[in-house]
């Protein structure tokens, strides 16, 4: 965990995807954005659940997670705009993510791309709520 994410207050996780994503490759790109997220932020997972009968189940987001839609430059100006705030921490997954299934492959792809030329399926954001609430203002549910 970077050092920036250890000191974001835990307010908002917001997940902003492509809305030309089909919906298969939309829930693949929320789930690594989500577990990714979880890893940078343990404090994002709740206490465990109890059922009546005692049995315990893994903790969840107590803050929630709304899973937005934007075109892929609004994505291009959202991560810009995220990484110059203050109190958010930025999730980013690229297109070549979802070109191929060797990471290896996917990390020596994305070496050879400058940032500004980086296209994005998605990005989840997690931090200050009034900060997040800014940078995704008028987004609309996936789907």
């Amino acid at each position: 965990m970077t050092e920036q994410a250890e000191s974001i207050r835990l307010e908002r996780c917001v997940i902003v995807l492509d809305e030309q994503l089909p919906a298969g490759r939309a829930a693949n790109a929320a789930a690594v954005l989500a577990l990714t997220a979880g890893q940078r932020h343990p404090g994002l997972v709740g206490l465990p659940l109890t059922d009546a009968s005692g049995q315990a189940h893994p903790g969840l987001i107590p803050i929630g997670i709304a899973v937005l839609s934007a075109t892929e430059e609004e994505l291009g100006a959202i991560h810009r705009q995220a990484n110059a705030s203050e109190g958010v921490d930025v999730v980013d997954f690229p297109v070549q993510g979802q070109m191929t299934t060797n990471y290896g492959e996917f990390m020596a792809v994305v070496a050879q791309i400058p940032a500004g030329e980086l296209r994005y399926l998605g990005l989840a954001l997690v931090g200050q709520k009034k900060a997040i609430a800014k940078l995704v203002a008028k987004k609309k549910l996936f789907g």
